[in-house]
């Protein structure tokens, strides 16, 4: 198999303590990456050779800004940049609190753009790079009391496929993963009882939502695995995509 081009080279994760962040860290770890793990907390990290936990705000700019200067001129060249860092909240719009909203797009959609403008400024420079954008397969398709989480993540999707189409031109690649329901805490937080798996499955016509295809829920290395592809030079030719994760759920690929 063609190597992934990742060894040795430096790779930042945002969102790195959650379970979707934490596969995809130790999947770049075992292609032989360099890690700066980033999150609000990131205390159940190791410090090694090769894992640099660091932490941050994504909803802070400056603080952006600061960590990815701090990369570079400490550990290295930032080769690729993957955005995890997301909340989920859920309501009907005509229930839902200005703050929640607020909060939702400063984390799930201004997270992302200080993220990849903070790269974009640095790879630019090199003519070289990928970033990928974990968004949500809610971003494609209505989902009933998920408003502003669906909002934010379709925000986040299209900044991302057109930071993708600026960046082309100096040899950087932009892609999405769009993962649908995945064995994480956010996931499983939803859940009334042990039943919750299978409902989810089985989907919901009292509220317009598909079941799974596959019949089976997405784990967090399924969603890290695609990450991994196409942040490496197996998906050298690969650019703007919006890659869904989900099993068949939203009948799209």
């Amino acid at each position: 198999m063609r190597a992934s081009g990742l060894a040795d080279r430096f790779v930042v994760v945002t969102g790195a303590a959650g379970g979707i962040g934490r596969a995809v860290v130790e999947s770049f770890l075992d292609e032989g990456a360099h890690v700066v793990a980033t999150d609000l907390d990131v205390g159940t990290f190791r410090p090694s050779d090769v894992l640099h936990p660091l932490a941050l705000d994504v909803t802070d700019a400056g603080a952006v800004e600061a960590v990815i200067d701090t990369v570079e001129a400490t550990l290295g060249p930032i080769h690729a940049g993957v955005s995890v860092a997301g909340m989920l909240a859920t309501g009907l719009v005509s229930e839902t609190r200005d703050e929640d909203w607020h909060r939702m797009f400063a984390v799930n959609t201004h997270g992302v753009f200080h993220f990849g403008r903070a790269l974009a400024r640095r790879m630019v420079k090199r003519r070289g790079g990928s970033i990928v954008v974990v968004s949500s397969n809610a971003a494609g398709v209505p989902r009933h009391a998920m408003a502003a989480y669906a909002s934010s993540k379709a925000a986040a999707t299209m900044f991302t496929r057109c930071l993708g189409l600026e960046l082309a031109g100096h040899g950087i690649r932009c892609n999405v993963v769009a993962p649908g329901s995945t064995l994480t805490p956010m996931q499983t937080g939803m859940w009334a009882d042990e039943r919750g798996a299978a409902a989810v499955i089985a989907g919901s016509p009292a509220t317009f939502k598909a079941g799974i295809p596959l019949g089976k829920l997405a784990t967090s290395q399924d969603v890290a695995d695609a990450v991994v592809f196409l942040a490496s030079d197996r998906a050298a030719h690969i650019t703007m995509t919006d890659l869904y994760v989900d099993g068949g759920a939203t009948l799209r690929g």
